[in-house]
């Protein structure tokens, strides 16, 4: 069943957070860490964390393609061993924003596994925004991850959206921004002052999206016509 009502999907890690959180550099430094757990010499290590994120969109992918590792058992030693409660703090600035944001559906749209989502949004106070989440399901064997297009279809099958220009995205990669437009969603991309011309809008923060898009914010209740 689709509810063909638009669905604003957002990226979590370094989108409903400032990147200056330091949370991308100390996933990679886990990720680094358990490649080097598993037998692999330091530089070797590295290497691979980049190698199978270029090749695969997720190292994690990688590592189940080339390696005998269980994804859950990844999962909760890289993002479940994060300090995330000691870093993240509720955002009042984006709650209103999307408390406000009543036009369209709110649905997350990560690359994570669903805890790590989950802990994100309830840390930043959010938790109570979004209808649902399309994640990586790490349960599954060969799963897809965005930008490739059988993961946004997911998404939409997920939120129950069959129209690509009722979809709309927010993500600060660049990859994931393209992914989206050209598959005719509305695409933002988060660049945190660094130049681009990714997606249909460029932002600096999460926060300036009525900016791009006031439309979505106006109020979208009329008065009711006079009999």
């Amino acid at each position: 069943m689709t509810i063909d009502k638009p669905v604003f999907f957002f990226d979590c890690d370094n989108c409903l957070y400032h990147k200056n959180t330091g949370i991308l550099n100390l996933m990679r430094q886990r990720i680094v860490d358990y490649i080097k757990n598993m037998g692999i010499p330091d530089e070797e290590a590295l290497e691979l964390r980049k190698k199978y994120f270029t090749d695969y969109g997720l190292a994690l992918r990688g590592l189940l393609k080339h390696h005998d590792i269980d994804a859950l058992e990844y999962d909760r030693q890289v993002d479940g061993g994060l300090p995330l409660d000691e870093i993240l703090k509720p955002d009042t600035e984006l709650r209103n924003m999307l408390t406000s944001l009543t036009s369209v559906r709110k649905w997350i749209f990560t690359n994570a596994y669903y805890p790590h989502a989950e802990r994100c949004i309830k840390l930043l106070g959010i938790d109570d925004q979004f209808e649902g989440m399309t994640f990586a399901d790490y349960r599954v064997p060969n799963f897809d991850c965005k930008p490739e297009t059988a993961s946004y279809e997911r998404a939409m099958k997920d939120a129950g959206v069959s129209d690509p220009k009722m979809c709309y995205l927010v993500d600060d990669s660049a990859a994931n921004v393209d992914a989206a437009k050209s598959l005719g969603w509305t695409a933002v991309h988060v660049t945190y002052d660094v130049p681009s011309n990714h997606g249909d809008y460029q932002v600096k923060s999460i926060h300036d999206l009525p900016k791009v898009l006031p439309e979505l914010w106006k109020e979208t209740s009329s008065p009711s016509p006079s009999s």
